[in-house]
């Protein structure tokens, strides 16, 4: 607890309108809020990679985060950290009735629906008044992962395919409409709105298959990074980069590194 009080006492002098830090001290909540959300991912991509040691670090400055709100929260008479600790405590008995009570569930299943159920319930007492199945999802989140939280809740109430291939015909529908806007040469707004329902019903497919989408997203850039790098190096070898290279050869060096990570022997190129 002291260190935690020491944090919380480094916070106060960085926002003394005196004595602290000019640049912290010109923060508010909504030009906080996007570091805010980069840290929370640079957590994500620390965890990604394993770096463990990074991972200590990168929760600090999430932490951070939460302290910098709390004492802005705090300057304007609204509430201080104390308050975010004791609400959460409050929250964690409250939704796991299950472990600080008497309550019993028969599965993950049962225990998970109860949990929308206390929340509702929390909303309920605070005067929150829900309009539609939907209500509850952040506008912030990143665009796959709100439409998998989209789809979830409609799920719930019974808006929902039964298996996934229902939704691998979906996505092949919404491809084929994709494809006819882009060869009748479609305005740009058409086909934002055609991509949009592709990448909706890829997110519901993620779904469906009980797969984070933006974790796949994640793996498939890494794996992008992978590759192109071997491209390069490959290149490198003969004083060239990528521009001066043909697609051709570049896509003999991508085989490459695709043959290199399934530790297949790699075929012969004609393009070098």
């Amino acid at each position: 607890m002291s260190d935690v009080a020491r944090l919380l006492q480094i916070m106060s002098l960085l926002r003394d309108p005196e004595r602290g830090c000019p640049w912290d001290v010109a923060q508010t909540f909504a030009s906080i809020a996007p570091y805010t959300l980069e840290e929370a991912y640079e957590v994500a991509d620390a965890i990604e990679r394993e770096d463990f040691a990074g991972l200590k670090s990168e929760l600090g400055d999430l932490l951070l985060q939460v302290v910098f709100h709390a004492q802005m929260a705090s300057e304007q008479g609204r509430f201080g950290f104390a308050d975010v600790v004791a609400t959460l405590s409050d929250k964690l008995v409250r939704r796991h009735p299950h472990v600080f009570g008497d309550t019993t569930y028969a599965s993950l299943e049962e225990q998970g629906e109860a949990w929308e159920r206390i929340k509702r319930e929390e909303r309920a007492a605070d005067g929150e008044i829900p309009a539609g199945a939907l209500d509850g999802v952040p506008l912030a989140l990143p665009g796959l992962t709100r439409a998998v939280k989209l789809t979830k809740k409609a799920a719930r109430v019974g808006f929902d395919w039964d298996e996934p291939g229902a939704v691998l015909d979906k996505i092949e529908e919404e491809i084929r409409e994709l494809r006819a806007e882009i060869h009748t040469g479609a305005p740009l707004a058409r086909l934002r709105d055609e991509l949009g329902d592709v990448l909706f019903a890829l997110a519901n497919l993620a779904r469906h298959l009980d797969l984070d989408p933006e974790a796949a997203l994640r793996g498939t850039n890494a794996k992008f990074e992978r590759r192109f790098r071997h491209i390069e190096a490959r290149l490198a070898e003969t004083a060239r980069t990528p521009a001066d290279a043909t697609l051709a050869e570049m896509d003999g060096y991508w085989n490459e590194a695709k043959a290199l990570e399934r530790g297949e022997a790699p075929e012969p190129s004609t393009t070098r």
